[in-house]
């Protein structure tokens, strides 16, 4: 007789893993809001951001709409408006609310959206323990898509809530101010990679978003990469050098940005006799020349390395300097919520560079426009809109930033926004060709 106890103990232990998982993240959304008042939560400060209750929202959306009503038939849905209310931009899911008045919605409170995630989240603990084999093999990776589309989102609550708060007279602090790194920034680097074909994407077994995927090869000819990203002292030069005042480092419709919206520094930048300060999630701090330089838009990217000599990186470039260094960095759960200054590593005389900060502090823009793959084909259904959809008039970012929850990321991981969007966690790196 053969002796299934093992198999079954196996996908027992998975499934608890994964509900543990599931509790920690669902957890981890929670305590963002934590320092925030109920009117804080209800903020929408331009159209591109959301209200923290509409994450909180959106995201207990997800599993209710793609898990419980779809896989679980004894789920009670907890107010049949929240599909209308919370659905985002899945046109197979139904109707939705408009994107830019999500601000508008002073009900339901957040008591409300927190007793609704209580009801969601019970029921896909439920589920994740008791459902049936067959039923379960279909729903387990709509539960991984579910907790990484969460994380994204606690990426969301703090770039939002930033935006709300730098809008705000008075400047409120989201948390108590972390001491600044003052040792200056580790001198900049180059490293050669000789090319050649190479592999790029996603190919394993382990969760990874489609837009990942399929694994391809690609060309690459020789290339530099800077060792660090550029940093806050180096921009200034650029700003000082009358950057944002030639338009001959600008493409055409940054340079119409630039005039249309009176750009003259990175977003949250302020300068006052003489001096300049930074809005940051921890409140008003001097401006520190070594940390890496964060909130520009592509444009902006791109402007500055044009003024340097360089240019920005492909997305290839980016993603084979990047194969095979560890994903540790700082990421949100070091509870910074700003870039680090890298201060100058202690090594050997005449050692090699190495590339530092390539994932975690700030997002990194590329050169490389958010296209498909080769191969690529978008799922079935209303899933299929997660990221096929967007594959147009946006351009990559790659590494993550100080508020993207660690685990999340992957070396393989493609983000995307329009050129013209600064409120993202974004800076560069410069490459040149070999």
């Amino acid at each position: 007789m053969l002796d299934n106890t093992a198999p079954q103990q196996d996908a027992c232990a998975v499934r608890q893993a994964l509900l543990a998982r599931f509790e920690s993240i669902r957890h981890d959304s929670e305590a963002l809001a934590v320092n925030l008042t109920a009117e804080d939560q209800s903020i929408q400060s331009m159209p591109d951001t959301s209200p923290t209750k509409w994450h909180l929202a959106h995201t207990t959306w997800f599993f209710e709409t793609f898990i419980l009503r779809r896989f679980d038939h004894d789920y009670r849905i907890f107010d049949p408006a929240f599909a209308y209310l919370f659905n985002s931009y899945y046109e197979a899911a139904g109707p939705r609310h408009p994107r830019p008045e999500r601000g508008l919605l002073s009900r339901p409170t957040v008591d409300v959206v927190g007793a609704y995630r209580d009801h969601v989240g019970a029921a896909v603990a439920r589920f994740i323990e008791q459902a049936a084999e067959p039923v379960w093999q279909q729903a387990a990776p709509l539960v991984e898509l579910g907790l990484h589309h969460e994380q994204q989102h606690q990426e969301l609550i703090l770039m939002d809530i930033k935006h709300v708060f730098s809008l705000n007279p008075l400047l409120p602090s989201y948390q108590a101010p972390h001491p600044q790194i003052a040792a200056p920034a580790a001198k900049q680097g180059w490293i050669d990679y000789a090319g050649g074909l190479v592999e790029i994407g996603h190919g394993g077994d382990d969760f990874a978003f489609d837009n990942e995927t399929p694994r391809h090869k690609a060309w690459l000819d020789p290339f530099r990469l800077a060792t660090r990203p550029v940093t806050c002292g180096e921009y200034l030069d650029f700003i000082e050098a009358g950057g944002y005042r030639q338009a001959e480092y600008w493409l055409s419709d940054g340079w119409a940005m630039v005039r249309a919206a009176g750009w003259e520094a990175p977003l949250y930048w302020q300068h006052g006799d003489g001096v300049w300060w930074i809005f940051t999630l921890s409140g008003l701090h001097r401006l520190n020349p070594a940390e890496p330089v964060c909130h520009i838009s592509y444009f902006e990217a791109d402007a500055y390395a044009k003024w340097a000599g360089h240019r920005l990186p492909t997305e290839v470039e980016w993603e084979f300097a990047a194969e095979g260094i560890p994903v540790a960095g700082n990421f949100a759960d070091r509870g910074y919520f700003h870039p680090y200054a890298d201060p100058p590593a202690i090594s050997e005389p005449g050692a090699a560079a190495s590339l530092c900060q390539m994932f975690g502090d700030v997002w990194e823009w590329t050169a490389s426009p958010y296209t498909a793959y080769p191969r690529f084909r978008p799922a079935a259904g209303a899933i299929g809109e997660y990221n096929g959809k967007f594959m147009c008039s946006q351009m990559v970012l790659r590494g993550g930033a100080a508020v993207t929850p660690a685990g999340h990321l992957r070396a393989t991981y493609r983000n995307f926004f329009p050129p013209s969007a600064r409120w993202a966690f974004a800076g560069l790196r410069l490459a040149e060709d070999g």
